[in-house]
């Protein structure tokens, strides 16, 4: 009864294994909203216990939804930007992110303008992720057939016009070798109706993303507000600001009201900062723009300006003319006098508290929303109450410690947590493009150097242009050197593979590495390294992995064992899952490292391929313009399946010896089935 039952399975699991999935359906519609303008709708059915992904879900994560409207130069405009049903926020314990899912169902939207009388249809090209136990690299082109457009050129309102068109699932089948692919198709075409529930804009969905993370920005801003406080172009300030106050305003409970507005006058002028920043961005800009290759460099370039004049390169001043008209307005009595002094402050201590300013607003853009706003009333907030609080009581000022060369002490090391800073925007540039010029080992280098150089300046053994002389530095300054000493020790062994969970999500990944497991390895030194042949990788757990699949096939003739093949995906949540939880154990490990070559192929890698590399499947059309496209399309057309993770094991020639398997987390089950391959192989 076991044997049949097992037969049963095993027949069950070859039939499932050999499906290409596609748990998402699609409904497509168009909708006319005047003569020449349309609403494209896009309908997602999602099935049951699957789930795919927001196109705002943050870089780190799984891969977001992406929408590619073609041919737009000369044939229409959009308006606005692609809009989305309410999605689900859920964490991500593999990478350690917030990712933003969708289940059951989603709605997509987007206006658009057309500019070509002419035009018949649109296409639009949706490149999304779905996943379960297994995740899946999907995309469509959808067709928005147009109705005839008026040449007049009125834009009068007409009744919605709805054309209806269901998406045509592509399923590839294949009779392939390694070296020619023949494909045929199969159209499987399903209507789907999809109600239309809890829609929001663009900005609905960042106004619910800025209200999870407007705490963190205003405690962080807070902070902010409060180390400028301790620079040398703010702290004096306080004594000499709350004196004028209590002693030239005729009586004590005049002296408070004038500091208390001065305080909110302070708060008034920076918040309003926030405002202007939205404004002239836009909410949703400042979100967009976070993500962007171009202004995470152009934020790296920012804070390298900002930590250069904190260090003393120079200072960040605004035009003496307008710190002029501003102290003359401020002589005026009454509380128009006061908001002018409050603006004066604002303009002279610009060089203490411009970069931390321009950085907080810099973090606040990767929040988007309003986020600007509240950033800059945590900052005003901390700088206001000192002055606030010493007016209502005056004897503590006695507790103040005096203005010295500990505030410029302040003011460089700043400049040296915006430095270390910096590197993290040019690393999200890097991560996003793939590019590897600034890999974990680089990052950790450049983090370390900072802040040993940091800790040396704290101990009195570097001076910089504007510090005093040091004979002896305080017991504070100790503390601090001995602090930041610490922390840079506590970097060092990041180097040779430590996970730093103290600075978790702050430099790339350990798998975003020239040697994964770290560079006292004595493999993990590149190609030219003991054990490691040409054109290999080292893999999770330092597995020796081949990325292309023709040289680990000649690797494997080479030396004679099977292969390993994982389609897998850099976003894949069940691949790190098995890696993390099924590889490492020692039993599957051992065989991992010694019985077999593994080849990992990327299906998300978004590098392109070479000109003459690229091709399109005569079928469906569909263009292969990078390596994940390439290994996705040969897991299809070879296996008629697009699921990851997903094994199978070949022999040494390429041939398939071996059932495919998907997400196993059963350790022992797992080292089964590779003992089959294997024993296949040795037969």
């Amino acid at each position: 009864m076991k044997k049949i039952f097992l037969f049963a399975s095993l027949t069950i699991s070859l039939f499932v294994n050999a499906q290409i999935l596609d748990p998402v359906s699609w409904k497509t519609s168009t909708k006319q909203l005047s003569n020449n303008e349309f609403e494209l709708v896009m309908e997602a059915a999602i099935e049951p216990h699957w789930h795919m992904f927001s196109q705002f879900t943050p870089d780190g994560g799984s891969l977001p939804s992406v929408f590619e409207y073609k041919n737009a130069k000369g044939n229409f405009e959009l308006v606005g930007k692609t809009t989305e049903s309410k999605y689900e926020k859920v964490y991500n314990d593999i990478f350690e992110v917030d990712e933003y899912i969708f289940e059951n169902k989603a709605t997509f939207k987007q206006k658009v303008k057309v500019t070509n009388s002419t035009l018949k249809e649109i296409k639009v090209y949706v490149e999304y992720q779905a996943c379960k136990e297994q995740c899946i690299q999907l995309d469509k082109t959808f067709t928005f057939k147009l109705p005839e457009i008026k040449t007049a050129e009125s834009n009068t309102k007409v009744e919605n016009v709805i054309v209806e068109t269901t998406s045509d699932l592509v399923i590839e089948t294949v009779t392939i070798d390694t070296t020619k692919q023949t494909i045929s198709d199969e159209n499987n075409k399903e209507e789907v109706k999809v109600s239309e529930d809890n829609i929001t804009t663009t900005k609905e969905v960042e106004k619910e993303e800025e209200k999870r993370s407007l705490w963190s920005i205003f405690i962080f801003a807070f902070l902010g507000g409060f180390a400028a406080l301790l620079t040398p172009c703010v702290f004096p300030m306080i004594p000499m600001t709350v004196s004028f106050f209590t002693k030239h305003s005729g009586s004590r409970q005049k002296g408070i009201f004038n500091a208390l507005f001065y305080g909110i006058s302070i708060i008034v002028i920076y918040v309003f900062l926030g405002l202007l920043v939205t404004g002239i961005f836009g909410a949703d800009a400042l979100n967009a723009l976070s993500t962007s290759v171009i202004f995470n460099v152009i934020f790296f370039i920012i804070l390298i300006f900002f930590a250069s004049s904190f260090l003393g390169a120079f200072e960040i001043v605004l035009p003496n003319s307008l710190a002029n008209i501003v102290d003359k307005k401020s002589s005026k009595s009454g509380i128009i006098g006061i908001f002018f002094m409050a603006m004066a402050l604002a303009i002279v201590s610009f060089s203490c508290t411009g970069p931390i300013v321009g950085t907080l607003l810099v973090e606040a853009a990767s929040k988007g929303g309003i986020a600007p706003i509240v950033g800059m009333f945590g900052f005003s907030l901390a700088i206001a109450l000192p002055f606030m609080l010493f007016a209502l009581f005056p004897a503590w000022m006695n507790s103040l410690p005096k203005s010295g060369g500990w505030l410029n002490t302040v003011k460089v090391s700043l400049g040296f947590l915006e430095l270390a800073l910096a590197f993290k925007f040019l690393s999200n540039a890097d991560l996003v493009l793939q590019a590897h010029w600034l890999e974990r080992e680089v990052f950790l280098t450049i983090w370390i150097v900072i802040f040993g150089t940091w800790a040396v300046y704290l101990f009195g053994k570097l001076t910089l242009p504007h510090d005093s002389p040091v004979t002896h530095i305080s017991v504070g300054r100790l503390f601090l050197a001995l602090l930041v000493s610490i922390f840079t020790v506590y970097l060092i062994p990041g180097l040779w593979g430590a996970p730093l969970k103290l600075i978790s999500g702050f430099p790339p990944p350990m798998t975003y590495s020239e040697s994964p497991y770290g560079l006292g390895n004595s493999q993990g030194g590149g190609e030219v390294a003991e054990g490691l042949p040409k054109h290999a990788h080292f893999g999770p757990h330092k597995i020796i992995a081949f990325h292309d699949y023709e040289e680990g096939v000649a690797y494997a003739k080479q030396v004679g064992k099977p292969i390993l093949l994982d389609f897998t995906g850099h976003a894949c949540v069940n691949c790190r899952k098995m890696e993390e939880h099924v590889w490492s154990q020692p039993e599957v490990l051992s065989i991992l490292k010694n019985e077999v070559v593994l080849i990992s192929l990327y299906v998300d890698d978004k590098r392109e391929l070479d000109e003459k590399d690229k091709y399109t499947s005569p079928e469906t059309g569909k263009e292969i313009k990078t390596i994940g496209n390439k290994w996705s399309d040969y897991q299809i057309t070879r296996y008629k399946n697009n699921a990851q993770p997903f094994y199978i094991v070949l022999d040494s020639e390429g041939k398939d010896i071996s059932s495919p398997v998907g997400y196993t987390p059963d350790v022992e089950e797992y080292k089964k089935w590779l003992e089959e391959g294997i024993s296949n192989f040795k037969k």
